[in-house]
C-alpha cells in the first residue's frame, strides 16, 4: 500500500485568461509562463490571494479567480518562502522553466475557491 506524500496548499490568484488555460489541461498544471514572466507565483496564504484577485485582476482583466491546489511538501522546499511585503505576502518564486516539473508535482486538481468580477 503507498501513502500519500505530505502536501502544502498554494493559491493563486489568476484572470480569465491564464483560468481558461488550467481548465484546458483539466485543472492539472499551470500553463507556460509568456517571456515577460519568468517567474511563477504561488501565494501562501488565501487572503493575500483573494486581494489581488479582487482588487487587480479583476480591475485589469474584469475578473479575478482564486485557485486552491495541493503541492508534495518535499517538492517544495527548494522554494524559499519570500516575504512581498507584509508578513502575510508571503510567495514562493518558481523559474519559468522549472514550471513543468513543479506541475507533475501537484498532488490532485487545481480548485476555482472565489470569483471576483
Amino acid at each position: 500500500m503507498t501513502s500519500r506524500p505530505a502536501t502544502t496548499t498554494l493559491w493563486r490568484p489568476t484572470g480569465p485568461k491564464e483560468l481558461e488555460l488550467v481548465r484546458e489541461s483539466e485543472f492539472r498544471a499551470w500553463p507556460p509562463r509568456l517571456p515577460e514572466q519568468p517567474i511563477f507565483y504561488p501565494v501562501l496564504d488565501e487572503d493575500y490571494a483573494i486581494t489581488i484577485a479582487r482588487d487587480w485582476n479583476v480591475k485589469h482583466d474584469g475578473a479575478g479567480f482564486v485557485t486552491r491546489f495541493q503541492v508534495e511538501s518535499g517538492f517544495l522546499t527548494r522554494y524559499p518562502v519570500q516575504q512581498a511585503g507584509g508578513r502575510t505576502i508571503l510567495e514562493l518564486w518558481v523559474p519559468a522553466e522549472e514550471l513543468d516539473d513543479f506541475n507533475a508535482h501537484i498532488v490532485g486538481t487545481i480548485e476555482v475557491v472565489h470569483e471576483f468580477h
